[in-house]
């Protein structure tokens, strides 16, 4: 299967303040997602029991296109700039869907 485009994303936080100022600003970048981009089919920020200062992210796009416009967008690239002050590392891996529904 060509179509779906995937990328999980694990964060680690420099504490538990910067933790909470990473949640909020992720619940403010979903709502531009959840506005602006249809071809954002699944952005979810999950914790790690017993690792409270971690988040890892699980985004599927329509396609690989999808995913270039969600670069793009202005609330994407405002959370790109600020999460840095939050973070001090973050793994990126990519996936293309092979099968599923």
């Amino acid at each position: 299967m060509t179509s779906g485009f995937g990328l999980v994303v694990r964060f680690i936080l420099r504490d538990a303040a910067a933790t909470a100022a990473f949640d909020e600003l992720v619940s403010q970048t979903l709502d531009g997602i959840r506005k602006h981009e249809p071809g954002t089919l699944l952005y979810v920020s999950h914790g790690v029991p017993g690792e409270p200062e971690q988040r890892v992210f699980y985004e599927m796009y329509r396609d690989r296109a999808a995913f270039e416009v969600h670069e793009r967008q202005p609330h994407i690239r405002h959370f790109l700039v600020e999460r840095e002050k939050f973070v001090t590392a973050a793994d990126v891996t990519f996936l293309e869907r092979i099968e599923g529904q």
